[in-house]
């Protein structure tokens, strides 16, 4: 795909997406620009990478390019964009670049609303670990790789596959997880009809499918198998499937865990994330692995030492508080994370969250009210909304009124950065902080650490006192 391609520019190249595209294409020896709206690290690295990267979009930077590559949150008047057009340089979606540059390549991909980037990841790691060398472009940085994407030149590919926009239907897999169907990315689908039937068309229009591989806990791959021709594999731990895993305890981390594939013990294995969630991500990665011709024994070491994506139930600690950070912001997720959280600590409980999107506030908040239970108390912040039009009636007050509606005690603090005084003035030793979101909120969650380090003594330079990190911890998504 990339013989005779000399400049490809990429719109939002600081997105965890685009900046996956944009090392593979680097890596096979195309000249990458880029431009974005802020600076971060990873435009950061893809500078250092040897990619060129502005920050702010203007008409100019996509002179002399050969193709734009854009992704589904770049607006159609955004300038360069109408500049590329009016030249009449070519214009692709990310989506359609991927699909391009796995051609030829033994690929295996991860789809569905929650957990992909989980699955995918392991699959790499064990993938690694048997000596495959697999290639992988996946929606988050590997924490055992320290990257989200590389080229090997092996046979292997490893994919995230995002269904949130409807650009799945563009990548073709050998192999295919669905790890989780629920009632998400409402800007794009109708309803939870429209995601099983259109996850449905992804799989029976793949000519190179060979397996289907799906989570049989989530009710919505359930109706999906019901509406396939073909026979896809289950893995569970609730129901009858060809793979299963069974927790052997959940206490303190590492978990441990036995799989079964039918009625035979295949191993028991440990593994350093929380939650029986995990240990059905795992299955999945399990799954395909052995049938691919991975041994029990490999998996097993792979499992043990996989580290998780970054700023997935990230754990850190300063001034004896605990904080963890997440990217999860759907109500299931949350719920996930918060009972593992106290499957794993004692003491206070906080949990702070900025709601996202006006769609799924309408139809999510009684999940949304349920979603915080066992919180002893929840911040919330002035919602997100993510360039959608208000609906009338749904606000940052509707989460709330349900969040209270279920007993909780709720804080609501308007300006989300007048969260760190706050927490700063009302946290104790002992008490543990989750944040659910994204970047800004990520951004904060490290200041407050730095700042109770530094109200502790906890510093390995005067001048610029570090919180301790105990490593990160992986949710999935």
């Amino acid at each position: 795909m990339t013989d005779g391609l000399g400049r490809v520019h990429m719109l939002g190249i600081g997105g965890i997406g685009v900046s996956a595209v944009a090392r593979i294409l680097h890596a096979r020896g195309v000249q990458v620009t880029g431009s974005d709206v802020r600076e971060s690290s990873i435009t950061e690295a893809l500078r250092s990478e040897g990619m060129d990267v502005v920050i702010g979009h203007d008409p100019k930077n996509v002179e002399g390019a050969d193709l734009v590559v854009v992704s589904t949150a770049i607006p159609e008047e955004n300038v360069e964009l109408v500049a590329a057009r009016e030249a009449g340089i070519p214009v692709e979606h990310r989506s359609s670049i991927l699909a391009k540059l796995l051609r030829g390549y033994r690929t295996i991909g991860v789809t569905g609303t929650h957990g992909k980037g989980t699955v995918s990841s392991m699959i790499a790691w064990i993938m690694e670990c048997a000596g495959l060398e697999p290639g992988f472009v996946i929606g988050g940085m590997l924490n055992n790789f320290g990257v989200n994407a590389r080229d090997t030149g092996g046979e292997w590919m490893v994919v995230e596959v995002d269904e949130s926009d409807g650009s799945h239907h563009n990548i073709e897999c050998d192999y295919v997880a669905c790890n989780f169907l629920e009632l998400d990315h409402l800007n794009y689908y109708e309803g939870l009809d429209d995601i099983i039937g259109k996850m449905a068309t992804f799989l029976e229009s793949n000519t190179r499918l060979k397996e289907a591989f799906v989570n049989l806990d989530c009710a919505g791959n359930r109706q999906l198998v019901e509406q396939v021709a073909l026979r896809p594999t289950g893995y569970s731990m609730e129901h009858q499937a060809e793979f299963r895993g069974e927790l052997i305890d959940k206490g303190q981390l590492p978990i441990r865990f036995r799989g079964y594939h039918r009625d035979e013990v295949m191993g028991e294995w440990e593994l350093n994330l929380p939650g029986r969630y995990n240990v059905v991500n795992a299955m999945g990665a399990v799954a395909v692995a052995r049938r691919i011709g991975i041994s029990p024994e490999v998996i097993g070491q792979a499992l043990a030492t996989y580290k998780g994506l970054e700023n997935r139930f990230t754990i850190a600690h300063g001034g004896g508080v605990t904080i963890v950070k997440d990217y999860i912001s759907h109500p299931t997720g949350i719920k996930k994370v918060l009972e593992s959280a106290r499957d794993l600590v004692d003491g206070r409980l906080v949990s702070v969250f900025k709601p996202y999107r006006y769609t799924l506030i309408k139809y999510l908040k009684d999940e949304y009210g349920e979603a915080f239970q066992g919180s002893d108390e929840v911040i919330i912040t002035t919602m997100y909304a993510a360039e959608e039009d208000p609906i009338p009636g749904i606000n940052t007050q509707t989460v709330v009124d349900r969040i209270e509606a279920n007993g909780l005690n709720v804080t609501f603090i308007p300006k989300q950065p007048d969260i760190n005084a706050y927490l700063l003035e009302t946290l104790e030793p002992g008490d543990k902080v989750i944040f659910f979101g994204g970047d800004d909120f990520f951004r904060q969650a490290d200041q407050i650490l730095a700042e109770l380090a530094l109200r502790a003594g906890e510093t390995e330079h005067d001048e610029e006192p570090q919180p301790r990190f105990d490593g990160p911890l992986n949710e999935g998504e």
